[in-house]
């Protein structure tokens, strides 16, 4: 690829070392994109620098929220973007939407957001009173940008169909995932799991991942412990529902309560991905949020299969799923324990077509032919 396509990534948080979805998400975009294009992010000082993987980055934004109302972030941002020679200004989420446009307008460069949600459906989901005004904030942004990458085709067909947003310049560009195939470490990965938490080997690994200070993940949480798991105790199933996240509120108790009831709290696991090859079904009934659920697709590369509300599935292309990915309608508890009940004896694989949709090799080459083709002499 031409070396006119330099970027100048503005990261508005902590992405490095990566270790929860959406900073996965950005980190190996990033990693895999440096392999056509040349990319200098800009990000927060609580990022490590030294795990930035064939990409350069500054860790000299501001942690708080004040960095978000800073008007010489402008000069800096646009010295940068001069000493780089960059083609192309690539905003993390809409918020610096006014500092890229500032920008935009005073030098030759393309302007590209990378959103990871339709932001103020979100907040409306969460119940902030003030979604209108980020709903107003975000279409004024994606309309003023020459490209938008968003998280699915369900976030751009909501942007072009809703919010106005021009069909020609969005895309969907998903979370991706590592490996081209299913991994070979399966078995091993089972073994060492049963192994460390004294799981047998007639008993099915069900497991939930999430961040579980956030109330998406712990009231989903509270569906499994309340509503599933009595009704496969009922059933006299052999199994252990493995729970794995960090920030577990104090109500919780640390589970200590239902570790008499087949569930086995791990905490936060720093290798999550041994859980998910471990795993034979992968509990996903959330129940507020938006975005593409990142934990389902890194489970289902792993073999895993998942079930799933609507909610939960959101973005994620079904038919790459194949059996891997059962989605019931929201609240339907009972469908959804029947589901998976019957996913215990699940022995279908995930499908080369999802790999091939999936793999991050696959998304950074089809996003360097897009901002190669919008670089401002293309």
């Amino acid at each position: 690829m031409p070396q006119r396509t330099r970027i100048i990534s503005i990261i508005p948080y902590k992405i490095l070392p990566a270790q929860l979805g959406g900073e996965k998400g950005i980190a190996l975009f990033n990693k895999y994109l440096a392999d056509h294009v040349e990319i200098t992010g800009i990000a927060t000082q609580n990022n490590d620098p030294s795990y930035a993987t064939n990409y350069q980055l500054l860790n000299i934004l501001a942690d708080g929220k004040s960095k978000y109302a800073n008007p010489f972030l402008y000069f800096r941002i646009r010295k940068s973007i001069l000493e780089n020679k960059a083609s192309h200004l690539l905003i993390e989420h809409p918020y610096f939407g006014w500092l890229a446009w500032l920008i935009k307008r005073t030098m030759d460069i393309t302007w590209v957001v990378h959103s990871h949600n339709i932001e103020y459906m979100r907040s409306k989901s969460i119940g902030r009173w003030w979604w209108k005004a980020l709903m107003w904030y975000e279409r004024w942004v994606y309309k003023n940008a020459d490209v938008v990458f968003f998280i699915s085709e369900d976030d751009k067909k909501h942007a072009v169909e809703f919010l106005g947003i021009e069909r020609a310049k969005s895309t969907a560009i998903t979370y991706g995932i590592e490996q081209s195939a299913i991994p070979p470490d399966i078995d091993q990965a089972k073994s060492l799991i049963r192994s460390k938490h004294g799981i047998a080997t007639d008993e099915k690994i069900l497991l939930f991942n999430g961040a579980l200070y956030h109330h998406t993940n712990y009231d989903a949480l509270k569906v499994i412990l309340d509503i599933i798991n009595p009704v496969l105790l009922q059933n006299q199933l052999r199994y252990k529902i493995v729970v794995c996240g960090k920030g577990l509120p104090d109500f919780f108790n640390g589970l200590d309560s239902y570790s008499d009831k087949n569930i086995i709290y791990a905490g936060f696991v720093d290798d999550i991905s041994i859980y998910f090859k471990a795993a034979d079904v992968f509990l996903n009934p959330i129940i507020s949020g938006g975005g593409v659920k990142t934990k389902a697709i890194e489970a289902i590369a792993m073999d895993c299969t998942v079930i799933s509300t609507e909610i939960g599935a959101l973005g994620l292309i079904r038919e790459a799923c194949g059996k891997k990915l059962s989605v019931l309608q929201d609240q339907d508890w009972p469908n959804f324990t029947e589901q998976v009940i019957a996913a215990l004896n699940n022995n279908d694989h995930t499908p080369q077509a999802f790999f091939d949709y999936y793999y991050w090799g696959n998304i950074a080459k089809k996003v360097a032919d897009i901002l190669e083709s919008t670089a401002p002499d293309a």
